[in-house]
């Protein structure tokens, strides 16, 4: 029985341990809105330039799940360079997205990029209480075994992230979501994970809809 308990244990764990790197820690709808049956949807990743490759996984990757949907979207990457709206004003900004036949925009913005470090025992025991701890020799061995083998320091990253999206009809922010990304193995998977948990979001708040035949 308690084989069977600590297997179950190690599988939950695992699972635990594949999990997704990225989740939403609080989003906001306005209220009565309904879906306008977007024509286009531009993608808009404000990042720094030493960040370039990652502002375009993240706007790519968002933009095929917005695709997969049935939404006409489009990577600002792909369409503007990263100072076309430089020495633009709020106006002519608009003017030109919707010369392009855009209606909706969403932003992505890293807000902040932490690293940390975390201390990793060089050996953690689990074991029941009687097994080592009744004896003074299994107690003693297994605790001078535990302190002596050496530890390390675990450095791990955390990306700090904002999306909102714009209705160009009105130019009213309809959506807004934070979130946050724990030491993903790359930009690829992060970019992959973003993409899809901020458009079931919308899916989920009513601001899209699965309009493509599945």
């Amino acid at each position: 029985m308690k084989k069977a308990a600590i297997a179950v244990l190690l599988v939950l764990l695992t699972g635990l341990a594949c999990g997704p790197s990225s989740r939403i820690t609080s989003s906001w709808t306005a209220s009565g809105i309904s879906n306008n049956g977007y024509r286009k949807i531009i993608v808009l990743a404000l990042l720094r330039e030493p960040d370039r490759g990652l502002r375009e996984k993240m706007e790519q990757h968002l933009v095929g799940d917005l695709r997969n949907i049935g939404y006409d979207a489009i990577c600002s990457c792909d369409e503007y360079n990263p100072k076309a709206f430089e020495n633009m004003n709020e106006e002519q900004s608009i003017a030109k997205l919707r010369g392009s036949g855009v209606d909706a925009v969403v932003t992505i913005v890293l807000l902040d990029k932490t690293k940390e470090k975390m201390y990793v025992p060089g050996r953690v025991i689990y074991s029941p209480y009687y097994q080592y701890h009744n004896h003074f020799w299994s107690y003693s061995r297994s605790m001078y075994n535990r302190i002596n083998v050496q530890g390390y320091y675990e450095e791990n990253t955390r990306y700090f992230w904002e999306s909102n999206f714009y209705d160009l009809s009105q130019n009213n922010l309809l959506y807004s979501a934070q979130s946050q990304s724990f030491d993903p193995p790359n930009a690829e998977t992060m970019g992959h994970e973003y993409g899809m948990m901020i458009t079931r979001d919308m899916v989920k708040k009513g601001l899209l809809k699965e309009t493509a035949a599945r």
